[in-house]
């Protein structure tokens, strides 16, 4: 398929304006001195890397069609040893394991959202936190573009959901959780590669992060992210 072949699965760790993006994220991760913390979804390792390089405890986790549980290091980031797993909800950790939990563009793929809310909100302790990043906007102007061009856009793959504030607050709110803070952003496209981008990447960033800021364009960004709360007791 077109999108498939001109979508590399390692084209976010070869961009620099959206390894810059990681870089954020990790830091305002180990900020907060949030550890131990669950990688949930870790893709090819890139935030588990970072994370583990500013001294966090991690657990890192993927799903994997067809995969029966086990370990295994990563290709691309070797010191991060990662859980895979064919189950698409159950996660190999005992209640009340994790200070917080990294959802970084993982959400708005798996096959059923309420029962992995569900399962993460039983391995956070109470008051545990849980950061949803790179959830995708259903307004994005980006997406409709992509989606007019034959490109990669979310919503393509089976599984692939889009959300609005208010979708993403009730599902969160619905799964037990607090929702304390939600913002949009990415006006840019991040996972951009070649020379131009690398010689670019940080001032890609920072007019991506000032476009975000901007009141009503920003109703038409690429992400939405929420940092949350889980609350006492299992989800009703």
């Amino acid at each position: 398929m077109i999108a498939d072949r001109i979508r590399p699965h390692d084209v976010n760790i070869r961009s620099g304006p959206q390894m810059r993006e990681y870089v954020q994220i990790a830091d305002r991760i180990a900020s907060e001195r949030l550890s131990p913390i669950l990688d949930w979804g870790c893709g090819l390792g890139q935030v588990s890397h970072l994370l583990l390089e500013r001294g966090l405890e991690v657990e890192s986790f993927d799903y994997r069609d067809g995969a029966e549980l086990h370990v295994e290091s990563l290709p691309e980031f070797p010191e991060v040893s990662a859980h895979l797993s064919g189950d698409p909800v159950a996660l190999p950790y005992p209640d009340a394991h994790f200070e917080a939990v990294l959802s970084c563009g993982v959400l708005e793929h798996v096959q059923h959202p309420e029962a992995s809310l569900s399962e993460l909100h039983r391995v956070l302790r109470p008051g545990g936190r849980l950061l949803v990043y790179k959830l995708p906007n259903r307004f994005s102007y980006l997406e409709l573009i992509a989606r007019a061009a034959g490109l990669y856009y979310h919503g393509r793959w089976h599984y692939d959901r889009v959300y609005d504030r208010k979708l993403a607050v009730d599902l969160l709110t619905r799964s037990g959780f607090r929702v304390d803070a939600f913002r949009r952003t990415n006006m840019l496209p991040l996972s951009v590669t070649g020379a131009f981008a690398a010689r670019n990447a940080e001032r890609i960033w920072r007019a991506n992060q000032w476009l975000s800021r901007v009141p009503v364009a920003n109703l038409a960004a690429t992400n939405l992210e929420l940092d949350a709360t889980a609350l006492d007791g299992a989800p009703a």
